[in-house]
């Protein structure tokens, strides 16, 4: 049977009705198709896959055996407490359009799950909810350089059910393996099913996000020392690409602050309790990273503008002493166009040590300049 939207009802294996959005994906394959064309998409290489792991739980424990997605579904399904985590690395669009029509997620979802270029955001679709998260690695370098790699980004997106977790990761800013060894350690936690894994992700790309605030500080403590430093350099571009780098690493880390508030509120009655308290506890850590990345702005707005004012003392010092050695000049200038006349009835034309004198008498005032400038810091 077919609602207005296009989900369809299928029987599951122990006779529940299940909803499905299969139709919705088909429409999508159809419509990103490039010719226009309701084509279906093309067969993916069957040596190649997307799915890194594929894991059915019950009662916090894994399964032992190698499962298919469809089989492990509905094996979960069977099961009271059971529920899948199915961990994929950059799908295309054919192998995530059969998950999809498998495990009912809606197309819109789906679409952005293969582009990977959303911002973090937590979307409800029927049953399953869509978690995308933004994550963040460090990147080791000797020297910062205007050219310099300090932040590395990529996507993890959660499709959380009722009886499975799909996570789709892009990028190898954040891999999950760790996260599922430390999970399937945790069998209390694991028990609470799929929101706790939800819970663990989120808390490891959150805990990157801390580590890469926290080396970001000592490049800043490295570049703030080098600006203020006479010796040191000071460029302009190395402060500008480092901004560039907090505003990749601010983008990741803000806007999941809403999608928190979402998941540890009260009247949040998706997310068990037990496991919302959990979530609050990546929030704050959340709200510290946030702080830390602001104060940070700041503090490369104000080297940024230090350093500006420093490039004008510099120009300055330059002037001056420009100015002065003009005026060194000017004593020369004017002597020579002085007796540089025309004039027949001039001092000094006849006399013998003429030449020599007008010598001495520049050299003394150049000298007596000099001093002076030198003595209040314009050379």
């Amino acid at each position: 049977m077919t609602d207005r939207v296009g989900r369809e009802q299928s029987a599951a294996p122990d006779g529940r009705r299940v909803r499905s959005w299969a139709a919705p994906v088909r429409a999508m394959t159809r419509r990103l198709n490039a010719d226009g064309s309701q084509r279906a998409p093309e067969p993916r290489d069957p040596e190649r896959t997307s799915v890194v792991d594929c894991a059915l739980y019950v009662d916090g424990e894994r399964r032992p055996g190698h499962w298919s997605y469809p089989e492990a579904l509905a094996a979960a399904r069977r099961e009271p407490h059971g529920f899948v985590w199915l961990g994929l690395h950059e799908p295309d669009l054919a192998e995530m359009t059969a998950i999809a029509e498998t495990y009912g997620l809606h197309e819109l979802a789906v679409e952005d799950a293969v582009k990977a270029q959303q911002r973090p955001k937590l979307e409800r679709f029927g049953e399953v909810s869509f978690l995308v998260l933004r994550t963040a690695r460090y990147c080791e370098h000797t020297e910062l350089t205007e050219n310099s790699e300090v932040v590395e980004t990529g996507q993890v997106m959660l499709f959380i059910g009722p009886n499975f977790l799909i996570s789709v990761r892009h990028g190898d800013a954040c891999r999950l393996a760790p996260v599922r060894a430390d999970l399937e350690a945790k069998r209390d936690l694991l028990e609470h099913g799929p929101w706790a894994v939800a819970y663990a992700v989120t808390d490891r790309v959150v805990d990157l996000y801390l580590e890469v605030a926290d080396q970001i500080e000592d490049d800043l403590d490295v570049l703030e020392a080098d600006v203020f430093d006479r010796a040191g350099s000071g460029r302009i571009q190395r402060i500008y690409q480092m901004k560039r780098e907090l505003v990749e690493f601010k983008r990741a880390v803000a806007p999941l602050q809403r999608p928190m508030l979402t998941l540890t509120a009260q009247v949040n009655r998706e997310v068990p309790q037990e496991i919302r308290r959990y979530f609050r506890d990546v929030q704050d850590h959340l709200s510290r990273t946030v702080e830390q990345v602001n104060s940070y702005d700041d503090l490369l707005n104000s080297i940024l503008q230090a350093r500006l004012a420093q490039v004008t003392v510099e120009q300055n010092n330059d002037m001056r002493k420009i100015a002065a050695w003009a005026a060194i000049g000017a004593v020369w200038t004017a002597v020579a166009g002085i007796y540089g006349m025309n004039f027949e009835n001039m001092p000094e034309l006849k006399w013998t040590y003429g030449y020599p004198g007008i010598w001495a008498v520049n050299l003394a005032l150049s000298f007596v300049l000099y001093r002076w400038f030198r003595r209040n810091g314009w050379l």
